[in-house]
């Protein structure tokens, strides 16, 4: 009698072994799931980051470039109009009812503010896009703050409202993947001179 039970218990002994065991490896298993998402989800975010990285470089090496033009005094692919003297020259911008008179290096840092904004919005359009949320410019903090660029030589309230007016644009070509308002050619966006012209209503006198 005392053998059979001494059986019983080794083989409820033995079953309860392969059921801890079994219970250890699922869980092994599950985490090792949850592990394999949480590592590709990081490296999917590194490689956004590293891309965000190359498209900074870029634009700062066309607005490297532009500056350069300027200097230089000619246009720059026909869309921005660059002035060849610097110093010189008196300009009058119309905006909601009113003229805000500047001169020849305001105007420039003017069509720099909506340039400068729609390579911004473009690029965060794309990746609002790219990240499923919803077409939301209006509440982006670099759209808000409108200071990116900015040179003080220009009231900030007048930058500010004109690299609203190119992120805007900006930001609709990027999430839209199209081409309404501006281009993008080798990582670089660059908003239409038309539009820019008309966004500026600019006049010299």
């Amino acid at each position: 009698m005392r053998s059979i039970n001494l059986k019983k218990l080794v083989g409820i002994s033995v079953l309860s072994a392969f059921a801890v065991l079994g219970t250890a490896t699922a869980a092994s298993a599950q985490g090792g799931w949850y592990n394999n998402r949480s590592v590709e989800a990081q490296r999917r975010y590194e490689r956004q980051q590293r891309e965000l990285a190359r498209q900074q470089a870029r634009q700062q090496e066309a607005y490297r470039r532009q500056q350069q033009a300027a200097r230089n005094g000619y246009y720059n692919n026909g869309n921005v109009v660059v002035l060849s003297n610097q110093n010189a020259g008196r300009y009058r911008v119309y905006r909601n009812g009113a003229y805000y008179n500047t001169d020849s290096r305001g105007a420039e840092l003017l069509r720099q503010a909506v340039n400068n904004g729609y390579r911004q919005g473009y690029e965060q359009g794309r990746m609002d896009r790219a990240n499923r949320r919803g077409i939301q410019w209006s509440r982006n903090d670099m759209y808000r703050n409108g200071a990116y660029g900015y040179d003080a030589y220009v009231d900030r309230s007048q930058y500010q409202y004109y690299f609203q007016q190119g992120f805007q644009k900006g930001y609709e070509d990027g999430y839209y993947s199209r081409n309404r308002y501006g281009t993008y050619n080798n990582g670089s966006a660059s908003i239409l001179g038309s539009i820019l012209g008309t966004i500026l209503n600019i006049r010299s006198y």
